[in-house]
């Protein structure tokens, strides 16, 4: 008999991919982000970190180190593009990984972002940005985006109120993003979160601490690290070559539409911490959804999602909730309100999600919303807001009652002429926020 013909081996294959793998580190707390580079460079010192250095940014300036475990390989200035850091990171960063990609082949990168830029506008300049006319990940495969969260700060800022403005921070001139807004979007677009330290409370905060960021982030792989004793071999085995991106998964606010989870219903308290979602069929009424926001958000640390008011029933919109402020604003059409040759420029996830749990009358009209604080009642929570819903009789009413409501939310989330594009789904909604 003759033998069966043996598989190849990994180190056969004629495709294996040898594209560097990049890790991106974010974090608002600029040593303990630091602290787990510094790690995983020790680790491998054939490692490329390339992070970028604000200090001097009121000159005009932004400072482009990259280090390896044998020390230095760059130190440059870059000139403040714009008057935005954003936009110079943008034009400065890809171009980077690239050069040092295409110079230093076998080695691996990680980029250490600052701290008040968010991730996900990192991974959109990976996927629509072309570097020489070709995407980076031509040259770069994207491993895994890992925010680093400090346990001894966290919780006052997920409570804080303050901008990055008033606090001399900003990315830019116009930057009036709150600190917590940051942070959560930082932990939310995630795939690998770090909890670094513990909390100066103690032993039991420090757990609590684990369960929030687990019920802001369920999706996400999470690790506790004792920033006293850091074992480097073993906290790169957790954070490197995980292969745990997914650049097809959307932004936080289209998570929901797009068929992904949103979050957790988990209202019995784990340390204290309460993650409850509220789904609905029927729409909000504008002036009873008004006057429970502030009620309905009190005791919270982090709601979102999108909702459908009854008087502008064309709109999805939109709802975050951080840092003791509500912002509200418009992710495009329902697709029932639209007509079916519009549907091809919305992308085939979101159909598919409206497919699945389509409504003969509603259409993909719903509530979906996700909150999460310590010690609140879940129970009040969702009367609060089943009691804003239509009653039978106002549904029995009809549509074109329904758009002559008083509306407290009305010109706050107008919709443009044509439809949202796929990469257009996750609209920023800061600014709009209800009188």
């Amino acid at each position: 008999m003759p033998s069966s013909p043996q598989a190849p081996t990994a180190a056969a294959t004629a495709d294996a991919d040898t594209r560097p793998s990049l890790t991106v580190l974010s974090g608002f707390w600029p040593a303990a982000t630091f602290a787990v580079a510094a790690t995983l460079l020790a680790a491998d010192p054939s490692l490329l970190l390339v992070r970028h250095d604000l200090t001097r940014l009121r000159d005009g300036v932004v400072r482009r180190v990259v280090r390896s475990g044998a020390g230095t390989v760059e130190d440059e200035q870059v000139g403040l593009r714009h008057g935005c850091v954003s936009c110079t990171l943008r034009e400065d960063v890809l171009p980077t990984l690239a050069r040092l990609a295409r110079s230093n082949p076998g080695h691996d990168l990680v980029l250490m972002l600052p701290e008040v830029v968010e991730p996900e506008a990192v991974a959109a300049a990976c996927t629509h940005c072309l570097v020489d006319g070709a995407p980076i990940t031509d040259l770069i495969h994207v491993d895994s985006y890992v925010t680093v969260v400090d346990a001894e700060h966290l919780l006052d800022a997920l409570a804080s109120t303050d901008d990055l403005t008033a606090l001399g921070i900003q990315a830019a001139d116009d930057d009036h993003r709150g600190l917590a807004d940051v942070v959560v979007r930082q932990i939310e677009y995630a795939d690998t979160l770090v909890l670094w330290g513990q909390s100066r409370e103690g032993a039991f905060d420090t757990s609590r601490l684990t369960v929030l960021l687990k019920r802001m982030a369920p999706w996400a792989v999470h690790f506790g690290v004792d920033g006293d004793l850091v074992e480097a071999t073993a906290l790169t085995r957790q954070l490197r070559h995980t292969h745990r991106h997914r650049p097809e998964t959307p932004g936080i606010l289209a998570r929901g539409l797009q068929g992904y989870a949103l979050g957790t219903h988990e209202p019995g308290a784990d340390c204290g911490v309460v993650s409850t979602v509220f789904r609905a069929r029927r729409p909000f009424h504008p002036q009873r959804l008004h006057d429970v926001l502030e009620d309905v958000n009190a005791e919270m640390i982090r709601s979102r999602g999108h909702l459908w008011l009854a008087s502008q029933p064309d709109t999805v919109v939109a709802w975050e909730f951080a840092g003791g402020g509500l912002a509200m604003g418009s992710l495009g059409h329902w697709l029932v309100s639209l007509p079916q040759d519009r549907w091809e420029h919305v992308c085939d996830q979101r159909r598919l999600a409206a497919a699945l749990e389509w409504d003969p009358y509603y259409g993909d009209r719903h509530q979906h919303l996700v909150f999460i604080g310590i010690d609140v009642d879940p129970v009040e929570l969702h009367r609060a807001l089943a009691g804003c819903l239509l009653t039978d009789a106002e549904l029995a009413d009809g549509e074109e009652a329904w758009r002559g409501y008083q509306d407290p939310f009305a010109g706050c989330f107008p919709l443009g002429t044509e439809e949202l594009t796929p990469t257009d789904t996750d609209t920023d909604t800061e600014g709009e926020r209800p009188a």
